[in-house]
């Protein structure tokens, strides 16, 4: 304990002005001026930090960014009859349907929209159907359902936010592939477009190269597959693809289910579409995020959550896409479970798939940016390969494609494709139930894929 002698010298000092405190209660007293300059000093620090801090940000680059993303944020997103919250966070507009965003593409100026196509594919012999998704039926497709539907002569078009473009790499990338057009090492004219480079990895099967098809389907079982980093997607989609795989002018029509952090903000499963009429570079985008797909039908929204998903070991949930060429009108048409119309992507928009496509692929598709020096934990489907079968593993099942009289016919002969077996696998079988069908998928990272 400090002596009575110590404080009273302290007090002697001259023009010190003293101030009681809680510890002069004890024998001891201080200056004011001793007592403020230690809490001063940082302080002033803090805000001569702070001031520069602020005159050196670039404010200016900052407002234009922002304004050109607001700019675009009126353009996609349209005025709405009717906004519906959905439980799962979405904001899905309800727009009239001749004012959704397709209609603004230039080659569409003087399009007419066609409510329905002119002719549903027909399956040709007979097909045994077995029920594996049970309360399927009972259940809503998307969780917006719940507080929906829009009203009619109305589509459902998700919202897009300022936080869903600042999340992609810039605003000319908001929306689109980052894909790298060089092709697969050591393809030959009958290995399908696929992309190993920019860190993409499949799982596919797929047709034999330049025959005529006009149209695809299949059965996909739906999973939530965990996504490593933000920048990173696990899907599972059909593909249509017409025209140069080593080139720029590559014709591509996608559907299926995927998982965006990066796109969507989330880790739920999602229904999306997607095409390009020039491998990519430029033109295309995801869902209605640019002019082109038109949507018909106002109970499915393209880019919103797909629910309930399948268990490991339990219950299975799967989705039907069914891709077609109208043979009428030419326009590429989608259909959604159970023969449900959602749109279609109008012919004018290609060049190549204004004829025909030339190869189907089926599978999963996963981009791996090697966090941490490894190789991604980015599940594809549900994180399990093939060899683990039905309830484990995602599937594809009943592969059928559309011929040149618009009848559908189940796929004979596939190839199977996956570059890394450790990572990712695809099994193909066949059966009178399923037809031609396969699993596939994986869990990225681990001792065999470091």
């Amino acid at each position: 304990m400090v002596s009575q002698g110590r404080s009273s010298k302290r007090d002697l000092r001259k023009s010190n002005t003293t101030v009681p405190c809680r510890l002069c209660s004890m024998g001891y007293s201080t200056s004011l001026s001793s007592m403020l300059l230690p809490l001063l000093l940082p302080a002033l620090l803090l805000l001569s930090f702070l001031s520069s801090r602020v005159t050196a940000m670039p404010e200016p680059v900052s407002t234009l960014k922002m304004e050109r993303i607001h700019r675009h944020l009126e353009k996609i997103n349209k005025p709405a009859v009717k906004s519906i919250q959905s439980p799962d966070g979405d904001m899905i507009d309800c727009v009239l349907r001749n004012k959704q965003p397709a209609l603004d593409h230039p080659l569409l100026k003087d399009h007419k929209i066609q409510r329905r196509p002119s002719q549903m594919p027909s399956f040709k012999g007979e097909r045994k159907q077995q029920n594996y998704t049970s309360n399927m039926g009972r259940r809503a497709w998307q969780a917006w359902h719940h507080v929906g539907p829009c009203p009619k002569g109305t589509v459902p078009i998700r919202r897009s936010s300022v936080q869903d473009v600042l999340r992609a790499k810039s605003l000319f990338h908001y929306g689109k592939k980052q894909v790298n057009t060089v092709p697969l090492a050591a393809r030959s004219v009958e290995k399908p477009d696929v992309v190993s480079g920019n860190g993409h990895e499949h799982a596919i099967a797929y047709t034999g190269s330049r025959q005529e098809v006009y149209g695809a389907k299949a059965t996909i079982n739906v999973w939530d597959p965990s996504v490593e980093s933000e920048n990173e997607f696990s899907l599972s989609q059909v593909w249509i693809l017409s025209g140069s795989f080593d080139g720029s002018d590559l014709n591509s029509i996608e559907a299926g289910w995927q998982v965006s952090p990066e796109l969507y903000g989330d880790s739920r499963p999602r229904l999306f579409t997607y095409w390009t009429s020039d491998a990519y570079q430029a033109t295309g985008c995801y869902n209605l995020l640019c002019e082109g797909f038109i949507q018909t039908d106002r109970q499915i929204a393209i880019g919103a959550a797909i629910s309930p998903v399948s268990a490991y070991n339990g219950d299975q949930y799967d989705i039907t896409i069914l891709i077609w060429k109208d043979p009428t009108l030419g326009n590429w048409w989608l259909s959604f479970g159970d023969n449900r119309l959602v749109g279609y992507w109008p012919a004018e928009l290609f060049t190549h798939l204004s004829n025909h496509a030339t190869m189907v692929e089926w599978g999963g598709e996963v981009v791996n940016m090697q966090p941490n020096g490894a190789h991604t934990s980015t599940q594809m489907g549900s994180g399990h390969f093939a060899g683990d079968n039905f309830r484990k593993a995602s599937y594809f099942r009943n592969l059928e494609i559309v011929d040149a009289d618009n009848s559908l016919t189940a796929v004979q002969d596939i190839a199977i494709l996956a570059e890394n077996t450790n990572c990712y696998n695809i099994q193909s079988y066949k059966s009178s139930v399923w037809g031609t069908y396969f699993y596939y998928g994986g869990p990225g990272h681990n001792s065999l894929c470091p």
